[in-house]
């Protein structure tokens, strides 16, 4: 009977594709883990590393044990106490996401039924509105670091660029005459990622002249120099801004060099530019990520709306107005009602 039991539940497991192989079911999270990293070896080295990290958080918490016995409850306790060490949220939700993609690998490979990630476990990105500084802040901080990474500022609060952006930017990436830098290279010579990251910026012809002087002061094939010549690097720049905050009056403690990005955002917003060219100007992939960033700078929309339907009947009433007395007399009275003489 309990054979007969045994042999029911197998059978439905296969036909259910439920089914996993004993030998491969006593395969360990931390084991899996190494055989994971090793297909996903073929990234670029900065996502290869991101992922290491990422991995060496999951070994910590599940290594030992079987991938069959991480059950969801597991989950949600593992983000909770991730939580709980001071981890932020956005890091958090980072650390699930890795662990569900390691899970749906496994999954694929006939090593699990299921992914015990799911939504139900996900702790959510945390939403955490940007830190926009004053235009005073900017010229500021701009002041505050060594001459030789000045430019790095203008080109993170006016261009857009981010910190390997900044780094990988070369003269030959600038056209000065015309006013166009066109990023296609982080600071390790890796193409950026996306077609959407290389997108040519237009640059007034102020900030053209600042920078072409900058390469001319620091003589470098690099835009932005470790003030000998040589090429800086994103924790060069990182380091100057965080000398530099206590120096700002009103800049928080949490301030970052990608910040900047959130000035120029702000810059163009109460310009009046619209979501589709704040979009193109910080090159995103979607219109969507533009507006949950920054749709708080965005101009009140329900005064906008309730301004476009006053003046539509402020126009109607006015026209009112200029009708013959006994047209205006009409519209009083309604259809149908006989006007007497």
């Amino acid at each position: 009977m309990d054979g007969q039991r045994w042999l029911d539940e197998v059978t439905t497991s296969v036909v259910t594709g439920a089914y996993v192989d004993p030998k491969t079911a006593r395969t360990t999270v931390g084991e899996w883990a190494e055989t994971w990293l090793a297909g996903y070896g073929t990234r670029r080295a900065s996502t290869v590393r991101q992922a290491e990290v990422h991995i060496a958080h999951i070994t910590a918490a599940f290594g030992p044990r079987r991938l069959s016995s991480v059950k969801p409850s597991d989950v949600r306790s593992w983000t909770t106490g991730l939580r709980a060490q001071g981890l932020a949220d956005s890091y958090v939700y980072a650390l699930h996401q890795r662990l569900s993609q390691l899970m749906s690998d496994a999954v694929h490979d006939g090593l699990i039924p299921r992914n015990p990630c799911s939504r139900r476990t996900s702790p959510g990105a945390g939403k955490q509105r940007p830190y926009v500084a004053t235009t005073e802040q900017v010229w500021a901080l701009h002041d505050a670091v060594p001459e030789h990474l000045q430019p790095a500022v203008l080109l993170g609060a006016f261009v857009g660029l981010r910190t390997a952006e900044v780094v990988g930017l070369r003269v030959e990436d600038v056209d000065f005459m015309r006013g166009v830098v066109r990023p296609v290279q982080q600071g390790d010579g890796q193409p950026l990622k996306t077609e959407t990251s290389r997108t040519p910026l237009p640059i007034p012809d102020e900030l053209a002249l600042e920078l072409a002087a900058a390469v001319k002061r620091w003589g470098s094939d690099r835009l932005v120099t470790d003030g000998i010549g040589g090429p800086s690097s994103t924790w060069a720049i990182e380091r100057a801004v965080r000398a530099a905050r206590p120096k700002v009056a009103g800049l928080p403690a949490g301030f970052r060099f990608h910040d900047l990005r959130h000035y120029l955002a702000s810059l163009l917003i109460a310009s009046g530019l619209d979501v589709k060219v704040v979009q193109h100007r910080l090159r995103h992939g979607s219109a969507s990520t533009t507006l949950d960033t920054y749709g708080h700078l965005m101009p009140d929309r329900d005064e906008s709306a309730r301004a476009a339907v006053g003046a539509v009947l402020a126009t109607r009433a006015d026209s009112l107005r200029t009708f013959s007395p006994d047209l205006r007399r009409t519209c009083r009275s309604g259809p149908g009602t006989t006007q007497m003489s």
